[in-house]
């Protein structure tokens, strides 16, 4: 048995009953549930369609959102999640790139390498070089004026942790940001880059070893051993290519957002949705979120 969900952007749920109910009809389904009026949907069905990813695109151009997954374990103990451009709005190394001066040419090298254009670990050395010399104040200044949090992250991760489940930030940008944002948001662990800075000024250089893609596969096989989970237990979600090795090996890799040659890579795909998106792929009704 599988189970369907199609969601649509909270800030503007336009989930269609009659469509919903045509695509049930269509292959089979039942059981058809609303776990959030307009916003999102689900329902059962019993053999996986020849024209899924034909619907798929189809939907996409209505702003909704398809995905299909078997029935079995859908909640997930664990949540391992990147930071940058999925539990918050920007690349961080990109707003500190613009305070000193260098923001165009980081950019392009950042966008690069999350479509996966450039070795992870070679952008990165290249991308902080730049960043020489800039006053380690300025990450103070960056987190309070530039950072904004993902819409629904405050929501998945508490209504995770409601209900058992071990939070994971997980991010190949910096310590001084993720330890804010896990804060904000309420996650158990965070692991990052660590920028070296001398009297009170960027180095131009990280702490070795590079946390990247592989760092990141580490983090889903050591956290698992060690709470006693599976990989099959855990929810990850990402954007760029340095999250594709986690996505894949999680239970349910989530691509949010993500880089076209990213999302393409992914069956689970989320691009109009925002990370509650995360909660109804688990089965949760919005009247079952966390009150936060």
């Amino acid at each position: 048995m599988y189970v369907a969900t199609l969601l649509t952007n909270p800030d503007t749920p336009k989930l269609d009953l009659a469509l919903v109910e045509s695509l049930c009809n269509a292959w089979g389904g039942d059981d058809l549930v609303w776990l959030s009026q307009d916003e999102a949907a689900q329902f059962l069905f019993p053999n996986l369609p020849d024209n899924q990813w034909e619907v798929w695109a189809e939907l996409q151009l209505l702003e909704v959102d398809l995905i299909v997954q078997p029935l079995g374990k859908r909640r997930k103990l664990m949540l391992l999640a990147d930071m940058d451009s999925t539990m918050i709005q920007q690349e961080c190394i990109d707003e500190l790139a613009d305070e000193a001066g260098v923001g165009d040419r980081v950019k392009d090298i950042t966008a690069r390498a999350m479509n996966g254009e450039l070795d992870f670990e070679g952008a990165l050395i290249e991308r902080v070089s730049l960043l020489k010399g800039l006053d380690e104040a300025v990450i103070g200044k960056v987190l309070e004026q530039r950072i904004t949090l993902m819409p629904g992250g405050k929501e998945l991760v508490a209504t995770m942790r409601l209900n058992g489940g071990y939070a994971v930030l997980v991010s190949g940008g910096f310590t001084a940001f993720t330890a804010k944002v896990a804060d904000l948001l309420g996650f158990d662990e965070n692991r990052a880059n660590t920028l070296l800075v001398e009297n009170g000024k960027l180095t131009g250089d990280v702490q070795r070893p590079i946390l990247g893609k592989q760092a990141k596969v580490d983090a889903l096989e050591q956290i698992t051993k060690r709470l006693g989970l599976s990989e099959a237990d855990v929810i990850a979600v990402g954007d760029g290519a340095n999250d594709l090795g986690m996505l894949s090996r999680a239970g349910t890799g989530v691509a949010l957002h993500a880089k076209p040659s990213v999302a393409a890579q992914c069956d689970i795909r989320i691009n109009y949705g925002d990370l509650t998106a995360l909660l109804y792929l688990q089965g949760y009704s919005r009247t079952a979120f966390a009150d936060i």
